[in-house]
């Protein structure tokens, strides 16, 4: 079958990784549709930082060149506490080919969508999946949208629609996992402060942490897990005018599977995890170009090739929440002992080579290798 005749590859949910999957599906000249729910791109920042791993899967896009060119390198973390400096990290010397770049996801997003819609491909936006069912020839998705409800056809679905997955619903895929009790705050706000904007700053509070990161000029994004986060801002910094600010929990879950027959997951739909380490959007990038290979694979021979792409993602993605989660228990401080014990180990950790590198590796998602099926 001619790609011109091909059913297309409909992709739920314009996040990163949906765009991703899009675009990388596009480029290979696969017919692609992608739909979300929401009217509107996402206008607030969310992830804001894209590490090396990511930018060398959007390299031949072009996409990465404009990420680079509209974000900021991030040269290094600083490690606060009790009022001082006590350990920092210098990423250059470690990562020489390609520093992260500090981007909101919005402004990430549409850099993807720009790209895409120049393979010809527009998000479908207001539209969202009700129900879908699969045979031996295709997957059947009822969706809904300001023009009513209809029926679309695809020869594979891949569900990129976020920790609320209504792919995943629909396969009936448990999401187990954890929530964490306490509530996390976040603000976008502008700083007065003599931080150098290009690090990371994390502090080491009494009742939690506090991660400090700049966004663009004054504007600073703060994460902290405590009581009061902004009381416990790293040196003269000193909080202004809000310009955003959420309240969130935080869960650490993974997918019993990544998928079924001609329907697949990604992203927050396959797994969620804490922002420690900076890997959500990114591993779910790295799910949509696993994705795009394995799916052009599936269209050449048979369908039965796209389980290759659960296993594997299942595999790499379950790994890295299992040690974001570890990350997050050790950093949150509590209890009292396992506080101590952060405040003691963390700055030393830093200092040892070994472990340093395992960190900066993490950081920069080179943690593993990216594979793809045999």
């Amino acid at each position: 079958m001619s790609a011109a005749t091909q059913l297309p590859v409909m992709i739920v949910g314009a996040g990163p990784t949906g765009l991703s999957a899009a675009l990388f599906l596009a480029r290979r000249g696969l017919p692609v549709r992608i739909i979300d729910a929401a009217a509107e791109p996402t206008t607030t920042s969310k992830a804001l930082l894209v590490n090396p791993r990511t930018l060398d899967i959007l390299r031949d896009s072009g996409v990465a060149r404009r990420i680079v060119g509209e974000g900021h390198a991030v040269v290094g973390a600083v490690l606060h506490r009790a009022g001082r400096q006590v350990a920092s990290i210098d990423l250059r010397g470690e990562l020489s080919a390609q520093l992260p770049i500090g981007l909101a996801q919005a402004a990430t997003e549409a850099l993807l969508t720009q790209a895409l819609a120049q393979c010809g491909v527009q998000v479908e936006r207001g539209t969202s999946l009700q129900t879908l069912h699969q045979d031996a020839q295709q997957v059947s998705l009822n969706l809904q949208s300001g023009h009513g409800n209809r029926t679309a056809h695809a020869s594979l679905v891949f569900g990129a629609d976020g920790a609320h997955s209504a792919v995943r619903h629909a396969l009936d895929i448990d999401f187990p996992g954890h929530t964490l009790a306490e509530p996390w705050l976040l603000w976008d706000l502008h700083l007065r402060t003599s931080l150098d904007p290009r690090c990371a700053h994390i502090v080491l509070a009494p009742d939690g942490f506090v991660f400090v990161m700049n966004l663009q000029a004054d504007l600073w994004r703060v994460i902290g897990n405590g009581a009061e986060p902004l009381a416990q801002l790293p040196g003269d910094s000193v909080a202004g005018q809000v310009e955003w600010q959420s309240r969130f929990h935080i869960g650490h879950r993974l997918a019993s599977r990544f998928g079924a027959g001609r329907v697949m997951l990604g992203g927050d739909a396959a797994h969620i995890h804490s922002p420690l380490g900076a890997r959500g959007m990114n591993l779910g990038i790295e799910d949509a170009w696993v994705f795009a290979e394995c799916a052009a694979r599936a269209l050449g021979g048979t369908v039965a090739q796209l389980q290759a792409y659960a296993d594997l993602r299942r595999a790499v993605d379950g790994r890295v929440v299992r040690k974001v989660a570890t990350l997050t228990r050790l950093m949150g401080g509590h209890p009292p002992v396992l506080r101590r014990l952060r405040d003691t180990l963390v700055p030393q950790a830093l200092k040892l080579a070994p472990l340093r590198g395992l960190m900066i590796r993490t950081l920069a998602g080179l943690d593993h290798p990216l594979r793809m099926p045999s």
